[in-house]
């Protein structure tokens, strides 16, 4: 844990917001992390009166407004910056990014990934996972390198595809998981048992994580 008080998270949002909610849930339920700012990409994101209904300081840069990627990254790194964050997290932020910008946040900066990665990276995760007759599937939370999906893997949560059901259904149950392993992994990084080693491997507790720890929700 940051010396003097909770470890500072700026999460980075496009939608609604569940995973934003259940961050915000855990911080304010005695976690070693606090929301300390919430951006969006779209002004219509419910994810931002989430943030404002609990007091946390909500800010728009729209990247429709900017002709470029790279000049609205710079904008976003300028706004991130202010709120002086030890981590960034992406909750269901719809922007692909460049090498530059996850440099610059390099080893703190976390996603959460709706497939057991590294099977369906993009989009559409669900449906594809059901069209390969996949018989799990799952959510991952995954250090946010310059490869899209591609980071190192932190800690999975994984359940049975049921027979008949459709991408809607297993994409809620997928997100059921990932309220709960979300919080978990910003924990262990705000605690001190995460961080990315200087082999590129999630280290926790001291040591080389050798694959991602696993919750094993198959029989649900």
């Amino acid at each position: 844990m940051p010396e003097g008080g909770r470890l500072r998270v700026v999460a980075l949002i496009s939608g609604s917001g569940s995973n934003l909610q259940a961050l915000m849930d855990a911080a304010a339920n005695g976690g070693a992390f606090e929301i300390v700012a919430v951006i969006s990409n779209r002004a219509d994101a419910f994810g931002l009166e989430r943030a404002r209904g609990a007091g946390i300081p909500a800010e728009v840069l729209d990247h429709r407004d900017y002709t470029g990627r790279e000049p609205y990254e710079a904008d976003l790194r300028t706004l991130i910056d202010r709120y002086a964050p030890g981590l960034v997290v992406l909750a269901g932020f719809m922007r692909i990014l460049t090498p530059a910008f996850v440099e610059h946040y390099a080893g703190r900066m976390l996603n959460i990934h709706p497939s057991l990665l590294p099977k369906f990276r993009g989009l559409q995760t669900h449906q594809r996972a059901l069209d390969a007759d996949e018989r799990e599937h799952g959510a991952s939370v995954h250090f946010v390198t310059p490869e899209l999906d591609g980071g190192p893997v932190v800690l999975q949560a994984r359940l049975a595809v049921r027979p008949g059901e459709d991408a809607a259904t297993l994409a809620q149950r997928v997100l059921t998981l990932e309220h709960i392993i979300y919080p978990r992994a910003l924990g262990w990084f705000a605690q001190g048992r995460l961080r990315l080693g200087p082999d590129g491997r999630p280290w926790l507790d001291g040591g080389p994580l050798m694959a991602p720890i696993v919750i094993d929700a198959a029989a649900g």
